[in-house]
Order: C-alpha cells, then sequence, then structure tokens
C-alpha cells in the first residue's frame, strides 16, 4: 500500500513531486513505487480488454500490457538522456527514467480509470471492431496525458539548466512521437491484446501489416466502408 500512495502524491502534488526528483530525493524509492504501481494498473486493464475473448487472452493481455509499456521505455530512454546531454542538462539516467515512469504510472493509472467504462461495453455490445477502437481512444487520452506529466517533469527538473533549454523542449516533443511510434510498434508486435471472437487464442500473431493500417481499416468496417477479415 506504501508503494500505491505514489499515485496520490503525483496526481495530488506532482511539482513537488518533480521537485524531489530535480534534487534526487529517494529516487530508488520513488522508481521502485512507479514500476509496482504501473505494473498492478496496467495487468488489470490488460485483463480487461483481453476478457472480451477467454480466460487465457484476458491472462495473457495482463501480462503483455505492462511489458509493452517497460519495454517502450528501455527502448526510448537512452534516446532521450543522451541527447539531453548533449544540449546541456545535468540529469542524470535515473532521473530521467523516473520522469519517464511518472509519464507512465499516470497513464496506468487513467486506463485503470477508464476500466468500469470499458467493461460496461464489453458486457453491452459485442461489436469487435467497436471495442478495438474505443480502447484505441482510452490509450489516445491517458496517453496524452501522461505525456503532458512528462513535460512539465522535464520544466521542472531542468529548471536550472537554461543553456540550451530551446533545443532541449524541441528534442523532448521530438523524442514523444518517437516513443509513440515505438509504442504502437511495439503493441503490434506483441498483439493481439483483445482477441477477434472468431479467432482462437493466440500468444502471438504473425507480424504483417501495420497498427495504423489497422485502425483505419476497423473504422473504415464501422462506417461500413472496409470489411476487415
Amino acid at each position: 500500500m506504501k508503494d500505491l500512495a505514489v499515485i496520490e502524491t503525483i496526481l495530488r502534488n506532482r511539482y513537488h513531486f518533480f521537485g524531489e526528483i530535480r534534487d534526487g530525493i529517494g529516487l530508488s524509492e520513488k522508481v521502485r513505487a512507479m514500476l509496482i504501481s504501473s505494473i498492478l494498473f496496467l495487468a488489470l486493464y490488460g485483463a480487461v480488454m483481453g476478457s472480451t475473448h477467454s480466460l487465457w487472452q484476458a491472462l495473457s493481455s495482463a501480462v503483455k500490457l505492462p511489458l509493452l509499456f517497460l519495454a517502450t521505455l528501455l527502448v526510448c530512454s537512452p534516446t532521450l538522456y543522451f541527447f539531453n546531454i548533449l544540449f546541456g542538462s545535468d540529469q542524470s539516467l535515473t532521473q530521467s527514467i523516473a520522469l519517464i515512469l511518472t509519464a507512465i504510472t499516470t497513464t496506468a493509472v487513467l486506463l485503470l480509470s477508464f476500466a468500469p467504462i470499458v467493461l460496461f461495453f464489453l458486457l453491452t455490445t459485442s461489436q469487435y471492431q467497436f471495442f478495438k477502437l474505443l480502447n484505441v481512444a482510452v490509450f489516445t487520452i491517458a496517453g496524452i496525458t501522461g505525456v503532458l506529466f512528462l513535460s512539465q517533469g522535464m520544466r521542472v527538473v531542468s529548471a536550472s539548466a537554461q543553456e540550451g533549454a530551446t533545443a532541449r523542449r524541441r528534442i523532448l516533443r521530438a523524442w514523444i512521437l518517437v516513443y509513440a511510434f515505438v509504442g504502437s510498434q511495439m503493441a503490434w508486435t506483441l498483439r493481439p491484446f483483445i482477441g477477434a471472437p472468431s479467432m482462437q487464442f493466440e500468444l502471438f500473431r504473425q507480424l504483417g501489416g501495420s497498427f495504423y493500417a489497422n485502425v483505419l481499416a476497423s473504422i473504415g468496417e464501422i462506417l461500413g466502408f472496409v470489411i476487415v477479415k
């Protein structure tokens, strides 16, 4: 329960939380608490996503959703860290990871807050494409909010290093786009998370296509333009 208290601190008093990251106060404890909280919340939301198909899909998604976020963190965090150093930042790698974890933890708690709504539509509609797009919309809202927290945290932590501040802001914007593309491709690689009702349970599917093309095809099917097989 102590580790889960970090959620309330981030949401209610985030500037104080970012100030402690800037000052290096309790970084290890904060990283551990955010890891535990985000893994738990993402696993719960993953289970809700997968429950539309089967118990095995729910268990699989509960494992794969935290893996998706943590793997994207490992792939993308060195890029942000080294480019920030290149343009005058004095952040340590642990501080950079803590800031990114703040965004992931915020995203995770918002996803969990949407879980009752997603569960409601799971119980009241049987249209697979609609349910898939609903989850894409939920991830988009939660992800944008998490990115806003990351941007605020970067400003607080880097406030003392004015040299290269404009360049670092541009780098952060570019990095957010890279993070989104890496995350979407990682999600496509680890799919399925929901599982088409017409297909048997699969732990992974063959590579092919892309996340964005699949979303557009799903929109087309709902609007009656395209039939997704």
